[in-house]
């Protein structure tokens, strides 16, 4: 991987010390000139060496390059250590460093679905969304189950 080897400059700007989360917060400006884009698995073990800091305790995101390309700016959070950062972080973004597993549901219809759906009010809700698509025709109890398209 020749692209790796590539300089790529950070600066960071905005750094405020947040002592409430337990973080320093900033925009990270990344210079890569001779490179498409940096990955964030990278800019998170540059700014903790850059910072001092543990990369388990760095958080990226946010990242948008520049048109032309050479430029991206997106945020970092530098948590104290990685026990805060697991407190304060969203729990999608400690899946996507791999410090969380990820919780597999089924989606908000089906596991509608599954709960009972006799309830009156559940009922009346899916007459009520039966009975908008239906156009050009007087809206009856229910809506037709023979809707025309």
């Amino acid at each position: 991987m020749a692209d790796r080897e590539q300089p790529v400059t950070l600066r960071t700007r905005k750094f405020i010390r947040n002592p409430l989360l337990g973080r320093k917060q900033m925009v990270v400006d990344v210079l890569h000139p001779s490179r498409a884009s940096v990955s964030k698995d990278e800019l998170r073990s540059k700014l903790g060496e850059l910072y001092k800091a543990n990369k388990d305790a760095v958080s990226v995101f946010g990242f948008r390059t520049q048109y032309g390309g050479g430029k991206s700016t997106g945020f970092a959070l530098i948590y104290d250590s990685p026990e805060v950062m697991k407190k304060f972080e969203p729990h999608y973004r400690l899946v996507r460093y791999g410090l969380a597993a990820k919780i597999e549901k089924a989606s908000r219809q089906q596991r509608e679905s599954l709960e009972l759906r006799s309830s009156e009010s559940e009922l009346g809700k899916q007459r009520k969304n039966r009975a908008k698509t239906v156009r050009g025709t007087a809206k009856t109890k229910g809506g037709a189950k023979d809707k025309k398209k």
